[in-house]
């Protein structure tokens, strides 16, 4: 659900800026106030295995589409709200910075839809009233369930309206919406049981790692640091292995973009803030699309393709074993890792003594 700089106007992206600087900055103020010294590391490790974890589509069945992990519920209950969406910009920061992967005037949009829904809707006001103050493996798996899909819901009902009131783009609203709405559905389902399993996990081999998003100290110990090298172990073979096995069918926007405009991708308007952001993000991204640099091919003739003979052009392989991949799934992992890790190391450090 990244968004693209193609659906987005100047005056809404530059909204969104400014909506998501405000959140961080509020965000940092709050955390400031109170942040223990084990949620530090915490921040950088799940925000390496979320971002890890969003390079891996899975198929959407009978759809054509897939979807990815948002991630923002897993880092809103184990962090709590404040870390978890200075966490998720940290994530979509990297990712549009250094892999091209949702636009720069989009950054805002982005941070918006996937940390504001999740971080500051669905787990103060679902997850947490649906599991309480007593967890329990069921109401952990109720609250994730739930929280998961409206969270998911919010912020593809948050790009429809981005797209509208940008009116930038040939996509009509009430198609788009009802394209959008129905396939985050089943990509929020998919979310919501492994924001389960994580969480059921760390409950269950920490459950004072709970606490943390609660503002209660969890004290430091052998089992937290299993935790965290068993996160740490993950986000390496997702980064590096598990990626190779994501889904070539396009995502929930993609798809969505497509049955209502007939593309996946829509050309963005030329000049001005558009293209200026757009060379910016072409010097910055050396892993584009998470893998190395192609040359670019010239077109071949169709005399000599596939085309010609009424052929069925060729597959890619899966899974799409790619030295390229495995090698931004740990170099972003680690930039996401350092990013968020260093936020959490800064505003521990400046914390007020009392």
């Amino acid at each position: 659900m990244h968004m693209a700089d193609a659906l987005i106007s100047p005056a809404v992206g530059g909204a969104m800026w400014i909506a998501s600087a405000g959140l961080t900055v509020y965000s940092a103020r709050k955390l400031k106030e109170d942040i223990h010294e084990n949620r530090v590391p915490l921040m950088g490790v799940l925000g390496a295995f979320v971002f890890a974890a969003q390079m891996i589509n899975f198929t959407i069945p009978a759809t054509g589409s897939s979807g990815h992990l948002g991630g923002g519920m897993i880092l809103a209950i184990l962090l709590g709200p404040y870390a978890a969406f200075l966490s998720m910009a940290s994530i979509l920061t990297v990712q549009a910075l250094f892999f091209a992967d949702g636009g720069l005037l989009a950054l805002g949009c982005n941070i918006f839809n996937l940390g504001f829904f999740p971080c500051f809707i669905a787990y103060p006001f679902i997850y947490r009233k649906i599991v309480g103050g007593q967890p329990t493996q069921r109401r952990i798996l109720a609250g994730a369930l739930v929280s998961a899909v409206i969270g998911l819901q919010l912020g593809a009902l948050g790009v429809v309206l981005e797209t509208l009131f940008s009116g930038v783009s040939e996509l009509p609203f009430g198609t788009f919406l009802l394209l959008m709405q129905p396939i985050h559905l089943a990509i929020g389902i998919v979310e919501g049981f492994v924001t389960a399993a994580v969480v059921t996990f760390v409950w269950k081999a920490r459950p004072e790692i709970l606490q943390l998003s609660t503002s209660s100290p969890a004290p430091a110990g052998r089992s937290f640091r299993g935790v965290l090298a068993t996160l740490i172990v993950l986000t390496v073979l997702t980064g590096g292995i598990f990626s190779w096995f994501a889904s070539a069918n396009p995502d929930g926007l993609e798809w969505a973009m497509f049955r209502t405009a007939g593309k996946e991708e829509l050309e963005a308007p030329q000049g001005g803030v558009h293209s200026l952001l757009a060379g910016l993000q072409e010097r910055t991204s050396f892993l584009p699309d998470y893998g190395f640099a192609k040359p670019e091919k010239t077109e071949p003739s169709k005399e000599g393709s596939g085309e010609a003979h009424g052929t069925p052009a060729e597959e890619e392989p899966w899974p799409a074993v790619s030295a390229g991949t495995s090698f931004s799934g740990l170099i972003g992992g680690a930039l996401t890792m350092l990013l968020a890790g260093l936020i959490g190391f800064i505003l521990r450090r400046f914390q007020p003594r009392g």
